[in-house]
């Protein structure tokens, strides 16, 4: 099962570079109450979520079905919860199984504020089901094979090894921050050596020490 939070960005899609990454112009309609005048408005999580689920849902796609995994925390439903800090890694993935079965993802990083990836992953989705809207199944079909997601990574190591703690004993939430803030130093994707694939593990590992140690 891929996780929602932290990000998990498919293996061997390419990450865009920060310099060539820019604002978007995706927006939403809002009317005041009482009045019939609609004012344009950035979008917001909550709208750009909504934006890639029907999306899918108009591809047939259950919800149960979908994974949109960023680095926003979520709601109780598994969705990103809007009203956070933007992450420092803005880069949205959303992973959907078709009703044949197929496992297919599609990952967007271009962008400044994950909602405005998000956005783009849902108006991407729409054109290309525009191709199906004309007549076009069979080259949809063929268009989506390229956004096929790879098998799930070799089983993950717990987090006691991840942070490199002792395989017994217990540890304190202040030991175990003191550990995560050590590795990110060394692990994050700015650092030299390393990596947002390692960055993730290391995030997914000291949620889960949180959690054990403070349920």
């Amino acid at each position: 099962m891929i996780p929602a939070y932290p990000l998990q960005w498919p293996a061997g899609w390419p990450r865009t570079p920060a310099i060539q990454q820019r604002y978007g112009k995706f927006s939403t309609k809002k009317t005041s109450p009482g009045s019939s005048w609609a004012r344009t408005v950035d979008i917001t999580i909550a709208e750009a979520t909504n934006r890639v689920l029907a999306e899918l849902a108009r591809m047939g796609i259950d919800r149960q079905d979908v994974v949109i995994s960023t680095n926003l925390q979520l709601r109780l439903d598994g969705l990103p919860r809007s009203g956070q800090a933007a992450p420092r890694d803005a880069g949205a993935a959303v992973y959907w199984k078709t009703r044949k079965g197929e496992r297919r993802v599609m990952a967007i990083d271009q962008y400044y504020k994950v909602e405005e990836n998000l956005a783009a992953i849902a108006a991407t989705l729409d054109a290309m089901r525009a191709i199906e809207r004309h007549g076009g199944a069979q080259i949809l079909d063929r268009a989506f094979t390229g956004f096929t997601a790879l098998p799930a990574p070799a089983a993950k190591r717990h987090w006691r090894d991840v942070l490199g703690l002792a395989s017994s004993g217990a540890f304190t939430l202040t030991e175990v921050k003191y550990q995560y803030r050590r590795l990110a130093r060394e692990l994050h994707p700015d650092h030299i050596g390393g990596s947002d694939a390692a960055m993730s593990e290391l995030n997914v590992a000291f949620e889960e020490a949180r959690k054990e140690i403070e349920p």
